[in-house]
């Protein structure tokens, strides 16, 4: 910050202040007014406001050091306004197509103040009083989202003091690893790692080591949980995928069976149901049934296609995920919540209990402590969102946002299909699609070409276009796609850079949707991309 800032004076006096009534230049409602009229002001305008770059942003936030004189709420709002907010990315923007954060409903906004404001720690009900019965009941709700159990045995589990139907947590690396951390404990024994330890309790249980099967488009947070778990990255097999993106079943068998062979233990299979860069879905029956016979704990991660459940017309894409012993549904996402708030949910209301803790302290034996079943500690009342958005938006509505947001997909495929001069690389499973700018008689020398050398030279040179045309259009500001690289079949599994596009805002329209693609064309029309042009037009005279 500035070093012409106004300080405030230190006193106790001062600082009761700041805690019981707004300070005298402004009332709390004004600044609060203030901040919401700026921050409307650039929502509507700007997908950045300005575009800086990283190192100029970072000269704004460059001193360790802690302020020794307080600063007035008013003149720090300011620096807020602008060195924040006005380099802050618009996510909820129709043409933020780019990523998984989306829109919010109005109603969320006041609601996160409530949150705030009451400030529970739903570690204990002695800090969360009513938060926890109705964190418990989210739960519930998403547990029989996924397993349709009758309202009979959610009346014996719902609010049970030694059990919990599931946990909920900062997101979907959090339940990932929460999932697996069940999963290990209920196949080695929480005792015999306790006093064994990992190496200690494998050894006694006869195995190898233990192994988790998956498919190579598995989310890294699997990565960070077979790490942080003691198994492994090593162990963290990554199976084949099919040409639209699906695990080989029959490899990832074929693979665990062999392993089995070997001495190891197939801890889990996991199944994908909306992987992050594709947006495929494993075959999840297939995939139960495997996981049966390899005597396996079968996961689902379902944090970005977990709420098209909600959808009469599109559940059955993820046919076999109640059939999972565990499934991780990420609430920022789908859901339409603020970040930081994901589910993981488990068949058997025992197996949580593998990993149960208590203190004396604080979670005592028998009390309906949440925080005795989870992986963080203290944590913040997130699942009122989550529960507002059940009951305000209700099935229904949640319907309407998941098939829309399928339908628009399938429209942009359609278009990027329809233009010569753009190549669908990844069709949608749900609302995720993967395309490239290449020319119309550049794709005719692919098709054509038998050459793998070649074709991983005109690639090459692709993937240059597309990282200067992805950039080139976050610069400009009006609309952003993402990129990624995948691989594809079609060039002999070839890994090419691809836009990456997310269909999941309710405000973007078809005619946001096609401006993107008329953007794109201009962008690969303009003097900055010859050159990578000019390079793909050398390769093919060459040829």
């Amino acid at each position: 910050m500035s070093d012409d800032k106004i300080t405030a004076e230190v006193s106790l006096e001062s600082l009761h202040r700041i805690f019981t009534v707004p300070e005298s230049n402004g009332t709390l409602s004004q600044i609060d007014a203030a901040l919401s009229s700026n921050l409307d002001g650039f929502l509507r305008q700007h997908i950045v406001a300005e575009e800086k770059d990283l190192h100029e942003i970072e000269r704004s936030f460059a001193t360790a050091n802690i302020p020794e004189q307080p600063e007035y709420v008013s003149g720090y709002t300011d620096f807020i306004l602008q060195h924040l907010v006005a380099q802050s990315v618009h996510t909820s923007a129709p043409g933020f197509v780019g990523h998984m954060t989306s829109a919010l409903p109005y109603f969320m906004l006041p609601l996160a103040k409530v949150i705030t404001a009451l400030n529970q720690n739903l570690v204990k009900v002695e800090t969360s009083k009513a938060f926890t019965p109705l964190e418990r009941q989210v739960v519930g709700m998403l547990h029989q989202l996924v397993y349709g159990q009758s309202q009979p045995f959610y009346d014996q589990w719902l609010h049970n003091a030694s059990h919990a139907l599931g946990a909920f947590c900062s997101g979907g690396t959090v339940a990932n690893i929460t999932a697996l951390w069940a999963a290990r404990n209920h196949c080695l024994g929480a005792e015999a790692i306790s006093r064994k330890g990992l190496h200690g309790a494998v050894q006694a249980a006869g195995y190898k080591g233990l192994v988790v099967l998956v498919s190579k488009r598995g989310h890294y947070s699997l990565g960070k949980s077979v790490d942080l778990l003691g198994i492994g990255r090593d162990n963290l097999i990554a199976i084949d995928t099919d040409e639209h993106y699906r695990v080989d079943a029959n490899a990832l068998r074929q693979r665990g069976l062999a392993l089995i062979a070997e001495g190891y233990k197939v801890l889990s299979v996991v199944g994908l149901a909306g992987a992050t860069e594709t947006g495929s879905i494993d075959p999840l029956d297939q995939l139960a049934d495997i996981s049966v016979e390899l005597g396996a704990h079968f996961h689902v991660d379902a944090a970005w296609g977990g709420a098209t459940l909600m959808s009469a017309t599109h559940r059955d894409l993820l046919n076999g995920i109640e059939r999972a012993d565990s499934v991780t549904m990420d609430a920022h996402k789908q859901f339409y919540v603020p970040m930081g708030a994901g589910v993981v949910v488990f068949k058997d209301p025992e197996r949580l209990s593998s990993i149960e803790h208590h203190a004396e302290y604080i979670i005592r034996q028998g009390s309906k402590d949440i925080g005795s079943h989870t992986l963080e500690g203290s944590r913040p009342g997130m699942a009122l969102l989550v529960h507002a958005g059940l009951h305000i938006i209700g099935r229904g509505g949640y319907q309407l946002l998941i098939d829309q947001g399928i339908d628009k997909a399938r429209y942009f495929a359609q278009c990027v299909d329809q233009q010569t001069d753009f190549e669908l690389v990844v069709a949608p499973a749900l609302n995720i699609l993967g395309y490239r700018f290449v020319p119309a008689h550049v794709q005719s020398a692919l098709q054509a070409a038998t050459d793998s050398g070649w074709i991983g030279e005109v690639n090459a040179q692709l993937d240059q276009l597309t990282r200067y045309l992805q950039k080139a259009q976050r610069a400009a500001g009006r609309t952003f796609v993402s990129r990624t690289r995948v691989d594809v079949a079609r060039y002999d599994q070839q890994v090419v850079s691809v836009f990456r596009v997310v269909l999941a805002n309710p405000l973007s329209t078809h005619e946001v949707l096609d401006q993107v693609l008329l953007e794109q064309r201009q962008l690969a029309a303009s003097l900055g991309a010859q050159v990578f042009l000019e390079a793909l037009e050398g390769l093919l005279t060459e040829r």
